[in-house]
């Protein structure tokens, strides 16, 4: 079952994923359109300051960012990993973009799978790619 491979947990913040069951099927699904096996997916939803403490520790960068995706599987084709995603960059760049919060975080949380399955954003044509990728992911949505 989806809701027993894919965890939401929140961390220096007080949020709770509304639609748990239905977000950990859609998010299955994404991966099972993919020659990938879900081994375990953890979300941690954290604050800004959070997150860049872990981007400052794992990944030398000192900047705010909205996830951080960590690939912990030992095998190519294996979905295992923990994707913190911080609640309050969330809301920033679903106010600026005038959309619902929930519609940003979604394509937040699609973008942390999307790179387990391999895709990837470092140049203006691959960020094109992920957004299709995410158009489309979002697109599956049942709820």
């Amino acid at each position: 079952m989806p809701d027993e491979l894919i965890e939401f947990v929140s961390e220096d913040v007080d949020f709770t994923l509304p639609n748990q069951e239905p977000v950990a099927a859609w998010l299955t699904t994404i991966i099972q359109n993919h020659p990938f096996q879900l081994q375990n997916l953890t979300y941690i939803f954290c604050s800004d300051e959070y997150l860049l403490e872990i981007n400052q520790e794992y990944l030398d960068h000192d900047t705010y960012t909205d996830i951080i995706t960590f690939n912990n599987a030992d095998e190519p084709e294996i979905i295992e990993s923990d994707i913190f995603i911080s609640i309050d960059r969330v809301k920033e760049n679903a106010a600026n973009l005038n959309i619902p919060f929930l519609d940003e975080l979604h394509r937040v949380m699609a973008h942390g799978v999307l790179h387990l399955l391999g895709y990837d954003d470092k140049s203006p044509e691959l960020k094109q790619l992920m957004r299709t990728a995410e158009d489309n992911c979002l697109s599956l949505r049942k709820f």
